[in-house]
């Protein structure tokens, strides 16, 4: 018998939820985020225990199915079961997406209720249940598809109007990275990943085609292997990153993408966002927290938190700001730091220490001593992490721009006529180091 039924996109985030037994609870769907989805080696086995629950799980595109049970149920029988699934679901929407699961989720709903009683599966024959569940399925369509509908109807591209002059042709490009980071007290990296966004402010004249190319593994190895790319490069195969998901603007020709690897577009007039990416290796941290906390009795305790910059002594940090948690039962508290201003605040149970500014390779320090009211409960003070946010002048992932072309053939101004900008900033997102 099955307890819970559970659809995840590739962030992990839950699409579908139903449970079917009072043994599930909600942790259940944390859990099997946490230890497959998230897990920092690749989950191989289709079935995974975690905490005396079972989880059946498959993958269909970006999408996972999991089937939840703390019962010692026939394996073959979940399996067959959640393939079934997914064939009811091909039968009432097509491929199954993220797009397609939430445009249809009341239907999911509808479709899980006929074929799933108190855990037990029941009837899973498409021509079956269509005479029960009659409703069609909404089709989601390609943003390449969409485009390609509003070209032949008009014969316009939906997203930028002809006739577009300016006196100078100029290329704004951001590249925004922001870093996730769980650490450690040791300084052992529990979870990392980065969410980057790229930013592109056009102002250029007629129906331009841009061509841009990124430090992506794939291209580059195709690169050095003679493979005939959009624009050869000279980067070398050690500043590749390896590119996990991203999605692109409707702009983007997905079929060239996938072909050559390359990104080539018709950019909107004015401000868009060309590009957003995820990537989880060789990912170069900022800043290492190092926390020392020592308890002196019940009445007092030290604190001393060492901060160190990882970057190039000519690049210079701004924005930072730390919080170091302090007790509830926290009296008062004497901070002492070497760069920047410290303070405690106790609506917010935490010392909060921002530096304006801090060079690359550096290393500063901060000690305090926290006095505590004594209590009469004798739990132990569960420590949160310590939270910090920055800015740094640099793309923690190593992501670089290889090059950025710009085509008008009608006006007649090629890519030299273009003064193209680039900038990469790279924030922290969840930055946590635990104590």
């Amino acid at each position: 018998m099955i307890g819970g039924l559970f659809i995840y996109n590739h962030k992990g985030e839950v699409l579908i939820s139903r449970v079917f037994r009072d043994d599930i609870g909600r942790n259940a769907v944390d859990a099997f985020r946490v230890n497959v989805i998230h897990a920092r080696h690749q989950v191989k086995s289709p079935v995974t225990n975690i905490a005396r629950t079972s989880y059946f799980h498959i993958k269909r595109a970006n999408i996972w199915l999991a089937a939840v049970t703390r019962q010692n149920v026939n394996a073959s029988m979940v399996f067959q079961f959640l393939h079934k699934t997914v064939e009811v679901m091909q039968s009432y929407f097509g491929k199954i997406t993220e797009d397609n699961v939430k445009n249809n989720f009341v239907l999911v709903y509808e479709l899980l209720d006929e074929i799933l009683d108190f855990g037990y599966p029941q009837n899973t024959d498409t021509g079956i249940l269509k005479t029960y569940i009659t409703q069609q399925g909404v089709k989601s369509q390609s943003k390449e598809e969409q485009s390609q509908i509003t070209s032949q109807v008009t014969g316009q591209i939906g997203w930028r109007r002809e006739g577009i002059k300016y006196r100078r042709n100029e290329l704004f490009l951001d590249v925004l990275e922001y870093v996730n980071l769980l650490m450690s007290p040791q300084g052992q990296v529990l979870s990392a990943h980065v969410a980057g966004k790229i930013m592109m402010k056009s102002y250029l004249s007629g129906m331009p085609e841009c061509k841009f190319g990124v430090n992506d593994k794939i291209t580059v190895e195709n690169v050095n292997k003679g493979v005939p790319i959009a624009e050869p490069s000279q980067t070398s195969s050690k500043s590749a990153i390896a590119i996990d998901d991203c999605q692109f603007h409707q702009c983007v020709k997905l079929s060239k993408f996938e072909s050559e690897h390359s990104i080539s577009f018709i950019p909107p007039d004015g401000e868009f966002e060309l590009m957003r990416y995820r990537i989880t290796k060789d990912i170069n941290f900022p800043f290492r927290i190092i926390p020392l906390v020592h308890e002196i009795g019940r009445s007092r305790m030290d604190v001393k938190i060492v901060l160190k910059s990882n970057f190039k002594p000519s690049l210079i940090s701004q924005k930072i700001e730390i919080k170091i948690p302090t007790p509830l039962n926290t009296s008062g508290v004497n901070v002492i730091c070497m760069k920047g201003k410290a303070k405690y605040k106790a609506s917010e149970n935490a010392i909060v220490w921002k530096i304006k500014r801090m060079l690359g390779m550096k290393e500063t320090q901060l000690s305090a001593e926290i006095a505590l009211l004594q209590t009469d409960t004798k739990k132990k003070w569960n420590r949160p992490p310590i939270l910090m946010n920055f800015e740094v002048p640099f793309a923690p992932s190593g992501f670089k721009v290889r090059y950025l072309k710009v085509f008008e053939p009608k006006i007649n101004y090629g890519d030299h006529d273009v003064v193209k900008w680039v900038r990469y900033i790279g924030k922290s997102g969840l930055y946590e180091t635990r104590c």
